[in-house]
């Protein structure tokens, strides 16, 4: 449907859509099925739901101005996201012009984090970009805060993989590290990290690289925060949550034999929510480290503080609640 009135009546009219789409009923009766029917007929109900409410659709000039009444102005908000006007008018959905702009004003804002992990305000801000994980969830980067790093080289080089916002790379400097060579298979996590180091004057010590898991070369740590739930992305965003046939995890651990110093670490952090919801056997993950030709040294563990996990009303809260993260130290098995 393309709406041509008022841009607020507009945003009502998808509200009410919204709301119509979820029934009391239909999340009595998902409740009851065991979590792992109920997490695929969540995400075939959520899939349906977003299928539905793209469907309104507002124009948008050569210029990215609105032609409706009462319309906020997101020449701003394009341009960051979309890059500059093509000087093509065309139709866009309202759901996602929405999700453009409450992405915009996060990145404007930033995401402020403890001032442990990367210093003082106001050097301890991100600034995520649209499709691009924000570090809103702490639990990680408490753990790589806390894992120990044997600094013996003189020129300790770190690879970061799956870069994202920058923030791990910026971690890993404040603790110490002489470079990182930071890498992303998206384009737009490339820039989005560009950016960030930049704005955190590290730009020299990162090098970024556009490419799949590893750069060409070897290092004494490296690092990676893959998405923790197998299944299909079906957004730019849920590819930083979903992983299909779980290959970046197995991409990663499988070639760490050939880019990691005989004498370094490498630092795998998952979260055991996949397990819990039944997507993944426990022992995988262990299957996998061993087929590797990797030991594990340690384990190091936190439990959830974000808002989900203390949310009764969220359809997997059980799961959600004893949800544990956890950066997995290891090490090439013939170094021990």
């Amino acid at each position: 449907m393309i709406w041509q009135g008022d841009f607020h009546n507009a945003r009502q009219l998808l509200l009410a859509m919204s709301k119509r789409l979820i029934s009391k009923k239909q999340t009595e009766q998902l409740l009851n099925k065991p979590i792992l029917e109920r997490f695929h007929i969540h995400r075939l109900h959520q899939s349906q739901r977003l299928n539905i409410l793209s469907k309104l659709l507002i124009p948008i000039d050569a210029t990215y101005l609105i032609g409706l009444n009462r319309a906020p102005s997101v020449v701003d908000v394009l341009s960051h996201v979309l890059g500059p006007p093509s000087q093509k008018a065309y139709l866009i959905s309202l759901r996602e012009l929405l999700g453009f702009i409450g992405a915009y004003e996060w990145f404007k804002k930033g995401i402020e984090l403890d001032e442990r992990f990367m210093g003082p305000s106001p050097m301890n801000k991100i600034f995520p970009y649209y499709g691009v994980f924000s570090p809103v969830r702490g639990e990680y980067l408490s753990l790589i805060h806390q894992a120990p790093i044997a600094l013996g080289a003189d020129h300790f080089v770190a690879f970061d993989i799956g870069v994202g916002t920058g923030v791990i790379s910026a971690m890993l400097l404040q603790r110490g590290v002489s470079h990182v060579i930071a890498t992303d298979s998206q384009a737009r996590s490339i820039e989005c990290a560009s950016d960030n180091l930049k704005r955190l004057g590290l730009s020299d010590k990162v090098t970024l690289s556009q490419c799949h898991l590893f750069p060409a070369s070897k290092a004494n740590l490296i690092v990676c925060n893959p998405p923790w739930l197998p299944g299909k992305a079906r957004s730019a965003i849920e590819k930083a949550i979903f992983d299909e046939n779980s290959q970046m995890i197995k991409g990663f651990l499988s070639g760490l034999k050939d880019h990691l110093l005989a004498s370094g670490e490498a630092w795998l952090i998952m979260s055991d929510l996949a397990e819990r919801l039944g997507l993944r056997h426990r022992h995988e993950l262990e299957q996998w480290i061993a087929q590797a030709g990797l030991t594990t040294v340690e384990i190091l563990s936190t439990n959830p503080t974000h808002s989900k996990a203390k949310d009764t009303s969220d359809p997997f809260f059980e799961a959600r609640s004893q949800e544990v993260t956890s950066l997995w130290r290891l090490k090439l098995q013939q170094m021990l």
